[in-house]
């Protein structure tokens, strides 16, 4: 099945002129890239709902790559949002706002201090310069498939344009392997500042970590005098109000947040001991600065959501209960036949892949079958169905997706593995 998607394709081929790539960022271009379908240009969104600008409904998984638990255009952060325009869109001083937003994340996630910035970027980035001006040590490691935003640092031996000095102070090890790390601290433990890691990944697809993973990287980071920095731009107050601490039982040093709590607008921060946050200026010799940092809107609209999750605490039950019937009804639909696939969700996220195997790291990550979830994609959207476009990335439910969606989405996936159960024979793995 294929629908008209004319003016989508129109707006995207004047977007080239103006827009390098006709895009803002590179994720949204993937299904473009791949040859499979044309761009979805949104217009606007309801609920759990999405319309493109051809009058194309459908179900949104992705909710602007996860900030929507409450949903499109929620009355709650709605109301805030404009409440807040009328009194002033930002003011580059303090603010009750921020007070409100500071208290509710510092509270939740049990923090000392907290600094807002303007993306899950910053806040990463940040927290890196804090770790080395707290620790006065240059390295970090990383894990091979994580993704902590686009500065230079977290981004060396993936993109050009990083220096060669730059690179060297950034280690890599693997995912869900804490001897992985053992074996670079054994050589340059007293050069490591801070090890960075999304404790549940969600750029490799949903990797869940191994019982022994987090416990084993807050070991070391204690032996050797490292900042363990948990990275939950994307998993923050998704997966549970108290983040993966709450799940785990493991504590970071330093925490990086975004998404949820901006409401849908450009918000992160970075938090966590008293004794490391103390480093950062006015009063320590880590500089970090942002004239928008803690904006008016954003602040608003975050502290609404915010409020409306952690006064209605049993919502993150129903949101888990209602994820799990989903991923396990698609999984099913698959099984029935015969697609190997791996399906994955933790709290309102989920992830699935064309694979027959366990997937805990990058490398097992990398031997999904692309092809087949390209063409998957490309099925679920023409049945009305919006999900993450790349096979590395992570889908998104919202409070207000019913068991109505839900079914309606098992039933999609359905149709939709039985249309590539037929054409399998020239699906083969990527």
């Amino acid at each position: 099945m294929c629908i008209e998607r004319n003016k989508s394709i129109a707006i995207y081929n004047k977007a080239r002129k103006h827009i390098l790539g006709g895009v803002n960022s590179p994720f949204r271009a993937l299904g473009i890239l791949s040859g499979e379908r044309p761009p979805v240009a949104i217009n606007r969104g309801n609920g759990p709902f999405v319309w493109d600008a051809d009058g194309n409904k459908y179900i949104d998984y992705l909710l602007s790559c996860g900030p929507l638990v409450l949903g499109h255009a929620n009355p709650v952060v709605v109301e805030a949002i404009k409440s807040q325009t009328e009194q002033g869109t930002g003011f580059g001083s303090i603010t009750n706002l921020e007070l409100n937003l500071a208290e509710l994340i510092t509270r939740a996630y049990h923090l000392d201090k907290v600094r807002f910035v303007n993306s899950g970027t910053e806040a990463t980035m940040s927290a890196i310069r804090l770790a080395r001006g707290f620790t006065e040590r240059d390295k970090f490691i990383e894990f091979e498939g994580g993704y902590h935003g686009h500065s230079d640092s977290l981004l060396a031996g993936r993109s050009k344009g990083i220096t060669v000095g730059t690179a060297k102070d950034t280690l890599i090890a693997t995912y869900n392997d804490p001897k992985s790390v053992e074996v670079i601290l054994n050589t340059e433990g007293k050069n490591v500042a801070a090890i960075i890691v999304e404790p549940i990944a969600g750029n490799m697809g949903l990797v869940l970590p191994n019982e022994d993973f987090l416990p084993g990287l807050r070991q070391l980071a204690d032996d050797y005098g490292i900042v363990l920095i948990f990275d939950e731009v994307l998993t923050g107050f998704r997966v549970a109000p108290g983040g993966a601490e709450s799940i785990y039982g493991v504590k970071p040093d330093l925490v990086t947040l975004g998404k949820v709590i901006g409401g849908g607008l450009p918000v992160g921060a970075f938090g966590g001991r008293e004794e490391i946050m103390n480093y950062i200026a006015p009063f320590g010799p880590v500089f970090q600065a942002g004239s928008q940092a803690g904006n008016a809107l954003g602040m608003a609209a975050g502290t609404a959501q915010l409020e409306y999750l952690l006064n209605n605490i049993k919502i993150y039950q129903r949101l888990s209960q209602t994820t799990n019937k989903l991923i396990n009804g698609i999984y099913q639909a698959a099984e029935e036949v015969g697609i190997p696939v791996v399906a994955k969700a933790v709290g309102s996220i989920f992830s699935l892949a064309f694979y027959n195997g366990k997937i805990s790291n990058y490398q097992e990550a990398l031997k999904l079958n692309t092809k087949m979830f390209q063409r998957w994609i490309t099925e679920m959207l023409n049945q009305g169905i919006y999900l993450a476009q790349g096979p590395l990335e992570v889908n998104y439910l919202s409070t207000v997706h019913s068991d109505e969606q839900v079914n309606e989405t098992i039933n999609a996936a359905r149709d939709t593995f039985q249309e590539l159960k037929n054409e399998a024979h020239h699906l083969t793995t990527s």
